[in-house]
């Protein structure tokens, strides 16, 4: 469990260091995604310029692919991993838990589930229909 039923009233300092472990794991896990993304697309961009002789509009078209494939999965590490950043900031700060938008406890199966939840259900709705 990353949050005590607490949340909002105040967390022991164990209770701290528990979550700070939790997402500074995760955190380091995305980094690590994020390096084997890299070399993955290192190495094939390395093919992709090695390889282009010879190639059809097919072949072009299927490395362009492979290519934005990449690029989005790497875009996606970085940003999951700057949640996790920015939860970690928000914990330090002692504002971990609270939603940025009401500054209401989030709900803490909400945080179990995501733990880098900023905002609350409420909220993150209400945004959602702003954006759409």
């Amino acid at each position: 469990m990353l949050v005590h039923d607490t949340v909002g009233t105040g967390r022991s300092q164990e209770e701290i260091d528990r979550i700070r472990l939790a997402l500074q794991a995760r955190y380091d896990e995305l980094s690590g995604e994020y390096e084997q993304a890299m070399q993955e697309s290192q190495v094939l961009r390395l093919v992709e310029v090695g390889d282009t002789a010879g190639d059809d509009q097919a072949d072009s078209g299927t490395k362009t692919a492979e290519r934005d494939t990449a690029q989005s999965l790497l875009r996606t590490i970085l940003d999951r991993r700057a949640q996790f950043e920015h939860a970690l900031a928000r914990l330090a700060e002692g504002t971990y838990g609270h939603c940025e938008g009401c500054s209401d406890p989030i709900p803490v199966e909400r945080l179990e589930i995501f733990p880098s939840a900023t905002t609350c259900v409420a909220c993150k709705q209400s945004r959602e229909r702003r954006a759409a």
